[in-house]
């Protein structure tokens, strides 16, 4: 008997290496290779466009300061001092906002008294939203004497709006808008 063996004498060849030639490479992990990200800081996690930029959701909110006062009075009535208080919790809030208070006067009197009033009441309100804590740079006062009462009429009605200090502040928050992962909690 006899046994004859044959066989093959191939070689296994090694599969060709790809050699690269661009930078894939993606050092802020945002799934945009560094060639096209625009924004090489992304938060990790965050939902990106093409060109790696976050999703940044951006909100308003507002807070309006209107005190009205007495005929020649310049002392902030006491029924005004919450709304004082949350516009300067407004205010630190949003620490990059600025507010400018406005002061008028009723076309009651002479025209410099009336500048008068209408500057130190403005004043007088600055000081008390600096004593809640808000930082004196951030406030500006503006005088406008009697010069815009809120109605043309001179009744007592229309003076007693006339006697006034207001403000406007808009403050901004925004968000990074994050990616859903399996422990992403949903919010109602």
């Amino acid at each position: 008997m006899a046994l004859s063996l044959f066989g093959c004498s191939i070689s296994a060849q090694q599969p060709p290496v790809a050699t690269q030639t661009k930078d894939l490479r993606d050092f802020d992990s945002d799934g945009v290779i560094n060639a096209r990200d625009k924004c090489a800081d992304t938060p990790l996690g965050a939902v990106v466009d093409n060109d790696g930029c976050p999703t940044y959701v951006k909100t308003d909110e507002k807070n309006s300061v209107h005190v009205l006062f007495a005929n020649d009075s310049t002392v902030i009535p006491e029924t005004y001092m919450a709304q004082l208080k949350k516009t300067a919790q407004f205010l630190e809030t949003f620490p990059e906002t600025h507010i400018e208070l406005k002061g008028y006067a009723s076309p009651v009197g002479n025209s410099a008294h009336n500048q008068y009033l209408s500057d130190t009441r403005a004043a007088n309100v600055r000081q008390q939203l600096i004593d809640f804590g808000v930082a004196a740079d951030r406030i500006k006062t503006v005088g406008f004497g009697d010069a815009d009462p809120i109605q043309a009429e001179t009744s007592e009605a229309s003076n007693t709006l006339s006697r006034r200090v207001v403000a406007q502040v808009v403050g901004s928050k925004g968000h990074v808008v994050d990616q859903w992962t399996i422990f992403t909690v949903r919010e109602n």
